[in-house]
């Protein structure tokens, strides 16, 4: 069974940063947690599935957006699954879980971006029904 919570505090931030090191190992745990604070300042949540165990499973960091192209819809920033229990369910019921929070607070659309090297979660999407709808651009600015 899975259970699926939305974290804010440090000890919680902290307990998933081994999970979100996997797709983010250019952070540390402290820059990690402090990061996440000021997200979550800014309206984003931390939210995660955890084993009947109680280990971690998935995270997402996700927000409410509106934007003129797409309306009120979930911004996923991140979305990660252990890489050691990947197709046991996890992926799934967090974006299944995602997607019916959308529609609670009255959001007509889930969206996210995801690398051009992550294949493997591409053919997830995929078979989830999301669709590739758009490319995103970005600069480094100096």
């Amino acid at each position: 069974m899975t259970t699926i919570r939305t974290l804010s505090g440090d000890a919680d931030l902290r307990a998933v940063w081994p999970l979100v090191s996997q797709l983010r190992p250019e952070f540390d745990e402290d820059r990690f947690v402090a990061q996440m604070h000021r997200q979550i300042a800014q309206g984003c949540r931390a939210t995660v599935a955890f084993d009947e165990d109680g280990a971690p499973r998935a995270f997402a960091c996700w927000r409410v957006m509106e934007m003129l192209a797409v309306g009120l819809h979930v911004y996923v920033d991140d979305l990660i699954v252990d890489q050691t229990v990947r197709s046991r369910g996890y992926g799934k019921a967090m974006l299944d879980w995602l997607k019916a929070e959308a529609k609670r607070l009255g959001c007509a659309r889930l969206q996210l971006d995801s690398g051009t090297q992550r294949q493997d979660a591409h053919a997830f999407y995929l078979r989830e029904r999301l669709r590739i709808e758009a490319f995103h651009f970005g600069v480094q600015l100096d």
